[in-house]
């Protein structure tokens, strides 16, 4: 028997538990008044027994692996005793079952402590990401000078594996990786930012409701296209279309251009600030908007001295996300923009980014532990450094503007 048929059967000693408890729970509330809903007791009997056999089966898995070697004998054991511990939680809470009883404060404890523990663990995976990028990050800078790398204007990660080996140079400045990582994510917010923003102004304050029920679906259906969908559409229709519009005005643009990558990156994203602007601007008190609209104000005034600075933090939000899902796109970024890492502000050229870098480092057959594929973990640490930096401002915005609103 294998664990997931005894996770099955514990399932189904659940469902049996919880009926079983809550009929109980119904027979003697004919009697006398409970002190909790029936539903209650019967959640609280399945709950309590099932995570007393998961737990213990969790604590025998992971003494297992480190002491026994022998694991089929032991695993029948296993099956055997978390059967008979479920069983017996289960008559114990069945047992507690009474008028006075109360279930709804122990199933409301259990369900606030897996809650925190949800939380607790949510946080301790992100530290734990935080310190193994740390660790790797700090293998390489005891390698590779961070001077070098957070000035050097020059990336070329091939190091050479023998002196007079051409082509490898072993260059880690990254200043390249993000003036294109953040050339690509301006361009595609001057599409997304504007346009969303106009959207989400127009479906919830302008259109009627049968054209909102068709627009709305159709804009956040952009949401759910694949990203390598976005970038044969501007490997194959938005780069050639801008690069012969070009030359028709003597403008050479290549044929993988930051242009191209961000407009068709724009477009990916607009549905993150229309939907989230849009939910934000229809949560705003609609007696805020007849207020406004009844000392005297056009419909376009309490749009922008009411109902923006209302939700102005909702559309901050918004464009913090926007510009996160920007700052890690690398499907597009590839096909449309290439991996040459030039450092320019020209729009025309081709650069890269420091998520198609991280891949590029981590693919193909490479040692673990060489500067070539740690930078990928430094790339990381200030690509996550920089994540909070732009968090903090929003934050300081919000904060700011909040004070003055209220």
């Amino acid at each position: 028997m294998s664990i997931t048929s005894i996770l099955l059967i514990i399932g189904l000693f659940s469902i049996s538990g919880y009926y079983a408890g809550l009929k109980k729970s119904l027979v003697l509330r004919e009697n006398k008044k409970f002190h909790s809903a029936p539903i209650y007791h019967g959640a609280l009997l399945a709950i309590n027994s099932s995570l007393s056999s998961i737990f213990f089966i969790i604590s025998w898995l992971i003494i297992e692996k480190n002491f026994y070697t022998d694991l089929e004998s032991f695993r029948n054991i296993l099956y055997i005793i978390s059967i008979i511990i479920f069983l017996t939680v289960s008559l114990l809470t069945f047992k507690k079952i009474k008028h006075d009883f109360q279930a709804r404060d122990n199933l409301e404890k259990i369900i606030q402590y897996f809650l925190l523990v949800c939380s607790l663990l949510a946080i301790l995976v992100t530290i734990g990401i935080f310190l193994s990028v740390i660790f790797e990050s700090n293998k390489f800078f005891g390698v590779i000078s961070i001077t070098e790398f957070l000035f050097g204007t020059h990336w070329s990660p091939q190091m050479p594996i023998r002196e007079d080996q051409a082509g490898s140079s072993g260059a880690f400045g990254a200043v390249p990786l993000f003036a294109g990582t953040f050339l690509i994510a301006f361009i595609s917010m001057c599409i997304a930012g504007p346009i969303g923003l106009m959207s989400a102004i127009y479906l919830s304050e302008y259109a009627s409701k049968k054209t909102r029920s068709i627009v709305k679906p159709l804009t956040e259906i952009l949401a759910g296209i694949p990203t390598v969908v976005y970038g044969f559409f501007a490997v194959v229709v938005v780069a050639p279309f801008i690069r012969n519009t070009g030359s028709n005005f003597g403008i050479e643009i290549a044929s993988e251009s930051a242009l191209a990558a961000g407009l068709v990156m724009g477009i990916m994203i607009i549905p993150f600030v229309s939907s989230i602007s849009d939910d934000v601007i229809n949560s705003v008190p609609q007696n805020l908007k007849n207020g406004s609209l009844g000392v005297g104000a056009t419909k376009s005034e309490t749009i922008k001295k009411v109902i923006i600075p209302a939700a102005l933090p909702g559309i901050i939000g918004g464009l913090l996300l926007a510009v996160s899902r920007a700052i890690g796109e690398t499907m597009i970024v590839v096909m449309a923009a290439g991996m040459s890492a030039n450092l320019t502000a020209n729009p025309f050229e081709a650069v890269t980014t420091v998520t198609v870098q991280i891949v590029v480092l981590l693919v193909g057959d490479q040692e673990f532990d060489s500067p070539k594929t740690l930078a990928a973990f430094a790339l990381g640490l200030v690509l996550f450094i920089i994540t909070l930096i732009l968090n903090y401002i929003a934050l300081h915005v919000v904060r700011k503007y909040r004070e003055q609103y209220e």
